[in-house]
C-alpha cells in the first residue's frame, strides 16, 4: 500500500478549533514533526482540512 509523509509546517496557534484537532488526529502537534500514513481517502481529507500547515511528501516502496 502507497504512504505519505506528511510533516507539519506551521503552527496551531490561532487557527481554529477543527484544524488543531485534525492536526492531533494525524499524530502531530509542533512544526517539524512528522509522520508517515497510508494514503487512503481518510488520510487525504484530513490533509484537506489542514493543507496549509502541512507537507505532504509520497513515500518510495
Amino acid at each position: 500500500m502507497k504512504q505519505i509523509k506528511i510533516t507539519q509546517t506551521k503552527s496551531t496557534i490561532k487557527r481554529l478549533e477543527k484544524q488543531k484537532r485534525t492536526i492531533a488526529a494525524l499524530g502531530l502537534g509542533r512544526p517539524n514533526y512528522f509522520k508517515v500514513l497510508p494514503d487512503n481517502p481518510q488520510t487525504r481529507g484530513m490533509v484537506e482540512v489542514v493543507k496549509h500547515l502541512v507537507k505532504v511528501e509520497e513515500v518510495p516502496a
